[in-house]
């Protein structure tokens, strides 16, 4: 990296000049290539949110049955596990259904939502950015991530939302 102020070449990711101590750290900062990154970098989770709807949310004694059928219901690929204030204390997703019922238990009215659930899921904030978001699905291979303030859900963006968003800036470009 060559600094602007004295034009030493420094080694790639140095954070000062080796030959004038300038800081180098705000020059290696990523720059968007177009609209679809642009919008990654700088939009945040709010633009992927659903105001007209809110999460669906259920409590950790609910049976499995239940939970299935209300995921019918509501059309939900997961389903936020809460506790008596309403903090997020779970996640319950269709995979966590294929992957640790289907096919192993008969009875799921005398399955409860607490045995199956993710406890703890990983989340974000409105504020956080589209690419914090894609980051954290990606890493935790995440298909559903709940968005929380303070603790309490407020949407669930899934893997969808984000190709809807990316497929629309792309058809607008």
């Amino acid at each position: 990296m060559i600094c602007p102020n004295c034009g030493h070449d420094n080694l790639p990711g140095s954070e000062h000049c080796d030959s004038c101590l300038q800081d180098l750290t705000q020059l290696d900062q990523p720059t968007a290539q177009n609209r679809v990154e642009r919008s990654l970098m700088e939009d945040h989770v709010s633009t992927l949110g659903h105001p007209e709807r809110r999460p669906v949310t259920i409590r950790p004694e609910m049976s499995i049955r239940q939970a299935i059928d209300l995921m019918l219901a509501e059309n939900v690929g997961a389903l936020l596990v809460v506790d008596d204030s309403g903090k997020l204390i779970g996640i319950l997703t269709e995979r966590d259904m294929l992957l640790k019922i289907a096919g192993i238990y008969g009875d799921y009215e005398q399955l409860f939502v607490s045995d199956f659930m993710t406890p703890d899921p990983v989340t974000v904030t409105v504020d956080h950015s589209l690419a914090f978001a894609v980051h954290k699905m990606d890493i935790g291979d995440l298909r559903h991530l709940p968005v929380v303030d303070d603790g309490i859900p407020k949407d669930v963006i899934s893997v969808r939302d984000m190709l809807h968003h990316i497929t629309r800036l792309c058809k607008e470009s």
